[in-house]
C-alpha cells in the first residue's frame, strides 16, 4: 500500500511541474531588447519651408534710385540726383547746376516718367498718391512728390540734401513707389501753400527716376 502512494504522488507532482513549465499558446511573444543604434535613433524633424520670395527687409532697406536731370528748351539747368532709404524714410541727394547764383527753386516728383514735351509738361502734375493738399514736407497736408526748396551757390550750384515725404518708397512697385516718376527743377521757389503747384513757375530740369 505505501508503495501504491508513493508512485501515485510521483505521478502528481511530474504532471504539475510539466503544466508549469508549458506557456500559453496565446501568450505575449517578448520584446527582444534594442539594439544601440536603435536605442539613439529619432524621428527626422520636418524639413524646413522654402525661404519666401520677393523684397526682403534686407532689400527694401537697400533700395535705391536716381535720376539725371536735363534741361528743358533754353536753359542750362542739369544734375545727378540719388535717393535712398535713411532710417525708414526716402531722402534726396544729389547736385544741380546750371542755376542762377544765390537763387530757390521748386523741386518735386511728378506724376509721370515722361520728359518728352520740350517744357518738361509732360512729366504732369506732382506725384500726389495719398491725395492730399500741397504744401511743406515738414508739416501736413504735403504731397507725396513736395520737397524742400533747392538754393543755389555762388556759381550757380544746388547741393540736394533732404527729406522725402513719409508715405513714398522705393521700389515696392505700388501706387506709392517712385521709380519710374518725373522730377523737376522749377524756375522759381516753391511758397508751400498755393494750390496745387506752391506757385514754383516753369520747368527747369526734368529727368526719370529709375533704379540703379
Amino acid at each position: 500500500m505505501r508503495l501504491i502512494h508513493t508512485s501515485l504522488f510521483v505521478a502528481v507532482a511530474a504532471l504539475g511541474l510539466s503544466a508549469c513549465n508549458k506557456q500559453p499558446e496565446n501568450a505575449t511573444d517578448t520584446v527582444a531588447p534594442a539594439t544601440p543604434a536603435e536605442a539613439t535613433a529619432t524621428t527626422t524633424p520636418a524639413e524646413a519651408p522654402p525661404p519666401m520670395t520677393g523684397p526682403t527687409a534686407d532689400t527694401a532697406a537697400t533700395a535705391t534710385a536716381v535720376a539725371e536731370l536735363a534741361p528743358t528748351q533754353g536753359n542750362e539747368t542739369k544734375g545727378s540726383v540719388s535717393f535712398k532709404l535713411v532710417d525708414g524714410r526716402v531722402h534726396v541727394t544729389g547736385q544741380v547746376t546750371g542755376l542762377k547764383p544765390g537763387s530757390e527753386h521748386g523741386f518735386h516728383i511728378h506724376e509721370k516718367g515722361d520728359c518728352s514735351a520740350p517744357d518738361g509738361n509732360s512729366a504732369g502734375g506732382h506725384f500726389n498718391p495719398g491725395t492730399q493738399d500741397h504744401g511743406s514736407v515738414a508739416s501736413e497736408p504735403h504731397h507725396g512728390g513736395d520737397m524742400p526748396n533747392i538754393t543755389a551757390n555762388a556759381e550757380g550750384v544746388a547741393t540736394i540734401d533732404a527729406p522725402v515725404s513719409t508715405n513714398v518708397n522705393i521700389g515696392k512697385g505700388d501706387g506709392f513707389d517712385i521709380i519710374g516718376r518725373g522730377l523737376i527743377v522749377h524756375a522759381d521757389a516753391d511758397d508751400y501753400k498755393t494750390q496745387p503747384t506752391g506757385n514754383a513757375g516753369a520747368r527747369l530740369a526734368c529727368a526719370v527716376i529709375k533704379a540703379p
